[in-house]
């Protein structure tokens, strides 16, 4: 699965653009009084303006070269607070889907995350730069009920769960290597944070093997 565009909301287009101007090295693409979108990797990321009094937040994590994690790390350290994931450690060892990552927040509070997946041929010789960043492979999708959400997706648009993710009752992962679905509740904190995950709206543009979708999540 390939995850083409993301539409999130944000409550300050300024700061967002700011923030991925300057932190992650990413030029805006288009802007507009309503929104600002980048190119992040081959997956456009883009931001809408809220009309209302929410503090919208998301999870999304971005694949980088395999053999730029630590380099990726000194990088974004420089910038922005990374969070711990232990009390000693900064790094998170994913030994289920042979990957490590990095979490950090952007300026709205939505947590992102850098990682490598080790079972991928992605090795980059260039200096670690936003550029280096090759696309959006996970998004994380609040659900009050996870197993009817994850049935109804693979109804939808044929998708499978992740094969290295066993199935949890309020934790689920739909998708492959290329991308990825993470299905939570919202009793459920996001990993490695005490925070507990909340549901906004998003639209998500995707390709899997069935065709192009267009997912609208509405939680009005």
């Amino acid at each position: 699965m390939k995850i083409k565009e993301i539409h999130l909301l944000t409550n300050d287009l300024s700061a967002t653009e700011q923030f991925y101007n300057h932190v992650l090295d990413i030029k805006t693409n288009q802007k507009t009084d309503q929104e600002v979108s980048f190119l992040i990797g081959k997956t456009e990321v883009i931001f809408i303006n809220s009309t209302e009094s929410l503090n919208p937040n998301y999870h999304l994590a971005f694949d980088i070269p395999t053999n730029k994690l630590e380099e990726a790390f000194a990088w974004i350290k420089e910038k922005v607070a990374i969070l711990p994931v232990t009390t000693d450690n900064y790094l998170s060892d994913i030994k289920l889907w042979n990957a490590r990552s990095f979490y950090f927040y952007d300026n709205n509070g939505n947590l992102l995350e850098l990682i490598c997946r080790y079972d991928l041929q992605n090795q980059s010789e260039a200096p670690f730069s936003g550029n280096s960043i090759l696309h959006v492979s996970e998004i994380g999708i609040v659900a009050e009920n996870v197993q009817v959400c994850a049935d109804d997706l693979i109804a939808r648009y044929g998708l499978d769960y992740y094969a290295k993710q066993p199935k949890q009752d309020n934790f689920m992962a739909l998708g492959d290597e290329a991308g990825l679905f993470i299905l939570v509740d919202p009793n459920r904190n996001w990993f490695p944070t005490d925070k507990k995950a909340e549901a906004f709206w998003t639209k998500i543009i995707f390709h899997s093997e069935s065709g192009n979708h267009v997912l609208d999540i509405n939680h009005a």
